[in-house]
């Protein structure tokens, strides 16, 4: 690069393929001595230099008359170090490259060059330059024919320019020098800062994973966690668990504090949980009841734990949802309590039926004989007639406890429903209004109808009771997949396939308190002497007995709703196939009938009746005593009438069994107090026939005896 006093290079390139253009601007570029005078002048205004010192510069031009000519003067220039400060292109070449071309090609290898494009020509717009020659401020475009003085300005100008540029460059140059020697001192002492910052490094990494762990367990979290600010008591963070338990999204509750969002049901539990914390400085299992965006109330333990952030103390809340938990506690505890009842109901009734099964037969035998008077007539009417009020009363008992006998077949439920549908409307009255549905064709159901006709009606009385004033009634049924998520919100429900049966009322409905004992035994809302409080545990036994279960939903004024769901069967509804004897008159003919009862009045009553009836009766208190007398008699008996419940180990069911494997073709009648389908599946227990349920009257176990013998 040459120097001058202004501090230029004063080599300059044109590239034209007209040769009368060179010359023109060696003309204007180097004029002769007057002319430089003038020049030196305007050279002097135009870069506020004292016009007695400017010196006239004599630019050196060199030429070339094609755009790739003018590019191997430039490589030249660069290779030799004498490299040009400024170019005047002319637009048009032909042929070969046009001055847009040349200058962009120029500026690939030489960067820092001015160029000033010549043209007589609109043959580009500034925008069209701008968008092939992207943005720069080398360049300038120059109308033809152009002016002189234009053309000197532009060539002192660019080449102060590019000189200019030249000194930046090289003071950067020095500056790199002296930032890259700075930057060597400094690492010399960086490596002294390395080994005291390595010990930090390590304890701030450590810190690092340790938060990336925290992070990551309190996203992934199966429990709500949320942290908050200790003072203002404001949600920093929460996790998703969180946000799906409280049912918010995260822009609600960030910001915000408990208050806010009234997350809390009750405001005390909250001030009690500040003072605990303020107290020890942690919280573990605080039993409190959260509020959900829907207004949901969920029973929750709540645990705090202190920690910092940046110095500032904080607040880990970590929650846990016992709802659902407490949901099936008091569910179990419910179903528990009510198979205790069950048993108690049980064996209270079984007793019960062994006293009055005497008081009934003793009762009978003695009202058969025509002689007694009238008066004794009477009362031992009345005691009859009491005995089976209590009866009645032992069979409810029974109903809830699931002891009593089913003969359970396949049934169409919503045919059973149309066929009491009249006797329904006569139940309920003319103010209550009645609708039968059914969503579908149903299964069949393998229930006993006599029990499925209780339950129907006992719920449908149960609510038009609840409807003293009239309302709507709708028996609806349907079939329901029952699958896991189901079974798990209800503890007594099963997977599979069943019947339900909903009694839907529009009457007053129930609390809460009413509403778990609602299938309590003998507990009742109506006025004294209007209710035994029977009628639902009946439903409630009945249908545990057909392995199925009850629900019941209820609010106070708007109603309530009672679901039974039987389990369907694969079975089709068939005719009675039940067979029929012919009666005989109720008379023994000297068959030998082998009695088994543990309760000696029974058992005395038993023999009575039946050797009065003209039968020949043994008798014996356990089933011990029964083998002794078969094998004594050489198995020479044509009835065992048996109790199902016996003590010494042996039962009822099994004496018999012991029995027909010795003789195939003997006849058997099952007695008991608890009437239940104690000989399980595959055996058919026909009441009245091949089972007598206690109590019983002389007359019927006559009969029964009579149509056992008689039926094939």
């Amino acid at each position: 690069m040459n120097s001058n006093p202004l501090g230029r290079n004063d080599r300059i390139l044109v590239v034209d393929d007209n040769p009368a253009i060179h010359d023109d601007f060696r003309k204007i570029l180097n004029p002769v001595s007057a002319m430089a005078a003038e020049l030196a002048a305007a050279e002097a205004v135009l870069f506020d230099e004292p016009a007695g010192k400017a010196t006239p510069i004599q630019f050196r031009i060199e030429s070339a008359f094609q755009g790739k000519e003018g590019l191997e003067l430039v490589r030249k220039s660069l290779e030799t170090e004498q490299r040009f400060a400024m170019a005047f292109i002319d637009v048009r070449m032909p042929p070969g490259w046009d001055g847009v071309e040349t200058a962009s090609r120029i500026w690939q290898i030489d960067p820092d060059l001015q160029v000033v494009i010549c043209t007589a020509y609109s043959d580009y717009s500034w925008d069209e330059i701008d968008r092939t020659m992207g943005r720069t401020d080398n360049l300038v475009i120059l109308k033809k024919p152009f002016d002189n003085i234009e053309v000197l300005q532009l060539a002192h100008a660019f080449t102060k320019k590019w000189y200019l540029t030249q000194e930046v460059h090289q003071k950067l140059s020095h500056l790199e020098d002296r930032v890259r020697r700075r930057t060597s001192e400094l690492e010399s002492v960086n490596l002294c800062l390395k080994a005291e910052n390595e010990a930090h490094r390590q304890t701030e990494q450590a810190l690092r994973v340790s938060e990336e762990l925290f992070s990551r367990a309190f996203r992934a979290s199966p429990f709500p966690m949320s942290i908050l600010t200790l003072d203002e008591d404001l949600y920093v963070d929460v996790n998703e668990h969180f946000l799906k338990m409280t049912g918010y999204s995260r822009e609600e509750v960030i910001g915000q504090t408990p208050k806010q969002i009234a997350l809390w049901a009750d405001t005390q539990e909250h001030e009690k949980l500040l003072q605990t914390m303020s107290a020890i400085g942690s919280v573990k299992n605080f039993e409190c009841k959260l509020r959900t965006k829907s207004g949901v109330v969920r029973e929750t333990l709540l645990s705090l734990e202190h920690f910092s952030i940046g110095n500032k103390p904080h607040v880990l809340a970590i929650a846990q949802d016992i709802s659902e938990h407490r949901h099936l506690e008091n569910q179990l505890r419910h179903a528990q309590k009510m198979e205790a009842v069950g048993k108690l109901a049980a064996g209270i009734a079984h007793d019960f039926n062994n006293v009055l099964t005497i008081i009934q037969g003793y009762s009978s035998l003695t009202l058969s004989d025509l002689s007694i008077p009238s008066e004794i007539r009477n009362s031992l009417t009345e005691i009859l007639n009491a005995s089976k009020r209590a009866a009645t009363l032992t069979q409810q008992l029974l109903a809830f406890s699931r002891k009593q006998m089913l003969q359970p077949k396949p049934l169409d439920l919503q045919h059973l429903i149309e066929q009491l549908t009249s006797m329904l409307d006569r139940l309920i009255g003319d103010d209550v209004h009645l609708t039968i549905r059914s969503r579908g064709l149903l299964p069949c159901v393998i229930a006993d109808a006599a029990s499925v006709e209780q339950i129907v009606m006992n719920l449908v009385l149960n609510a038009r009771d609840a409807m003293p004033r009239g309302g709507d009634l709708v028996v609806e049924t349907s079939t329901l997949e029952v699958d896991e998520s189901y079974a798990k919100q209800n503890p007594e429900a099963l997977i599979g396939t069943f019947v339900s049966l909903s009694v839907i009322d529009s009457g007053c409905g129930m609390p809460p308190e009413v509403l778990s004992r609602v299938f309590e035994p003998f507990y009742t809302t109506k006025e004294f002497g209007k209710g035994t409080g029977m009628g639902l545990a009946m439903v409630y036994g009945i249908v545990k007995q057909h392995n199925g279960w009850i629900e019941v939903a209820s609010v106070p004024n708007q109603g309530s709703t009672f679901t039974i769901f039987l389990p369907a069967g694969a079975e089709e509804v068939t005719e009675s196939d039940a067979q029929n004897a012919t009666p005989r008159q109720a008379v023994g003919a000297g068959e030998r009938i082998l009695a088994v009862e543990d309760e000696k009045g029974i058992l005395d009553l038993a023999r009575n009746v039946l050797r009065d009836a003209g039968f020949k009766v043994y008798t014996a208190a356990n089933a011990i005593q029964a083998l002794e007398l078969w094998k004594n008699h050489n198995s020479d008996f044509d009835l065992l009438l048996t109790d199902v419940v016996m003590p010494g180990g042996l039962s009822g069911k099994e004496l018999a069994e012991k029995l027909r494997a010795d003789k195939k073709d003997l006849k058997v009648i099952f007695t008991s107090g608890y009437s239940i389908n104690v000989l399980g599946v595959g055996m058919r227990l026909i009441d009245g026939l091949s089972y007598l349920q206690k109590p019983y009257r002389a007359d019927t176990l006559i009969r029964a005896v009579r149509r056992c013998l008689d039926t094939p």
